[in-house]
């Protein structure tokens, strides 16, 4: 069996894997993770290489052994119980997480969050920088990202342009965590319209419930990127529940407030374009991960959450 040491050779923010598995079996066989699938006339192993994993979501007909778990929580891989498709857990009003059990975890980002976090004022400081973060990787990557271009996903574009510096000048002006979320919910609206035109999905509204394509590829994407956050938060031992953004009363907000660092600029965009091409939630979801990896998303929420847990400007 891998030892301990090895199995974390591949730093939290460098692992390239988030697995979502259905109707399968996962289990330890011969000191490795399998998943088990059975066929008409035969079962089949599949490998997973938890030293380059974050998280794996178990959907549907999905049952896990306890040595799986054992040697998961051992390589810091978090697991996640979910629906079809990976979404929602707990119906979509909670992010829950087994978490690896590790009490040798950094204590400096925690108590140094925690410095700031009663204090109202810091804490909106705080979510004020992870909106100008969240819009500032949007035009990074839009501006790059070939494929995107090519789907008339343009940081160029007016529309767009005027949006983000618009929403950049009210979030700066924000009074109020509440003023700072009426106008992240206005901007999602311009970015979901200007997505629809751009893929030509005509009328587009959001419904979390909703069976359309589009729709289940967001809550699909955003999912996996909680998975991201959580593995963020949890590597660097900030609890989920000392959001600066969405609400102190929701056990999982900073879970919410990590992961829309990224949504908009990766998965917000792919939704879209995946239902323009009536994409399988295979297709879609690996296209979202290769999306991930290709930009660094997880390197950017350590660092972004990093940043803001260190910060020495409150003097």
């Amino acid at each position: 069996m891998e030892q301990l040491t090895d199995l974390k050779a591949i730093l939290h923010s460098k692992r390239a894997n988030i697995y979502y598995l259905e109707k399968c079996r996962v289990m330890q066989k011969d000191g490795r993770v399998l998943y088990l699938t059975e066929a008409k006339e035969q079962n089949y192993y599949w490998n997973i290489p938890i030293a380059n994993t974050t998280v794996i979501l178990l959907g549907t007909g999905t049952s896990i052994t306890q040595a799986a778990m054992r040697m998961l929580a051992s390589a810091g891989v978090l697991v996640g119980f979910c629906g079809g498709g990976s979404s929602p857990l707990f119906s979509g009003s909670e992010i829950e997480w087994l978490t690896p059990q590790s009490e040798y975890r950094p204590t400096e980002y925690v108590q140094s969050w925690l410095g700031f976090w009663f204090d109202e004022a810091k804490r909106l400081n705080v979510a004020k920088t992870f909106q100008q973060a969240r819009v500032g990787y949007l035009q990074r990557i839009w501006e790059k990202d070939r494929d995107l271009k090519a789907e008339n996903f343009l940081a160029a574009d007016l529309e767009i342009s005027s949006a983000l510096t618009g929403y950049t000048a009210q979030v700066q002006s924000a009074l109020k965590v509440g003023d700072l979320l009426q106008r992240e919910a206005l901007l999602t609206k311009q970015l979901y319209r200007y997505a629809a035109k751009a893929t030509q999905l005509g009328d587009f509204v959001r419904e979390r419930e909703a069976t359309d394509l589009a729709n289940g590829f967001l809550n699909h994407g955003n999912y996996l990127a909680y998975g991201l956050a959580a593995t963020t938060l949890w590597v660097l031992g900030i609890p989920h529940g000392f959001a600066v953004m969405h609400g102190k009363t929701r056990r999982g907000a900073l879970v919410f407030d990590v992961a829309d660092l990224i949504k908009d600029a990766i998965v917000l965009p792919w939704a879209f374009i995946s239902a323009k091409e009536k994409a399988t939630e295979q297709e879609f979801r690996q296209q979202i991960l290769q999306k991930f990896t290709e930009h660094k998303a997880l390197d950017f929420m350590f660092e972004q959450v990093k940043q803001q847990a260190m910060r020495d400007d409150w003097a």
